[in-house]
């Protein structure tokens, strides 16, 4: 008598492993997201220290955060939120961007909690 899985056992395997996948890819979506926004946290972290450091150097921002010419952290920065500087007293003004991608979404609900935004100026 030869030995082999029924009709049964394979049907039910498969709908054990649908269930399963069902499950598993919006958590990994949404795990995406989140790391996609901590990323652009991160950036824009570094953005502001890097403006400092330039602000504390040259005693002027230069347009540092705006220009085509910033560092890859700033530009990464800006795709969710706005830097605007002002060289006469030395502050950077950070605030959300409008936007519905959901990284950005992330990005700023954690700047918000690390208190690196919600239109917040940064006095150097």
């Amino acid at each position: 008598m030869k030995s082999a899985f029924t009709m049964i056992e394979l049907i039910f395997a498969i709908v054990i492993i649908g269930i399963l996948a069902a499950i598993a890819i919006p958590k990994l979506a949404a795990t995406r997201s989140d790391a996609e926004g901590a990323a652009v946290v991160s950036s824009l972290a570094s953005c502001i220290n890097e403006a400092g450091n330039r602000y504390m150097m040259v005693g002027s921002f230069s347009h540092y955060s705006q220009d085509d010419n910033a560092t890859p952290n700033c530009r990464k920065a800006r795709e969710c939120f706005m830097l605007t500087e002002n060289d006469s007293n030395g502050s950077l003004h950070v605030a959300n961007k409008v936007s519905t991608e959901k990284k950005c979404i992330e990005a700023q609900e954690i700047a918000a909690r690390n208190l690196l935004t919600t239109t917040r100026t940064i006095n150097f």
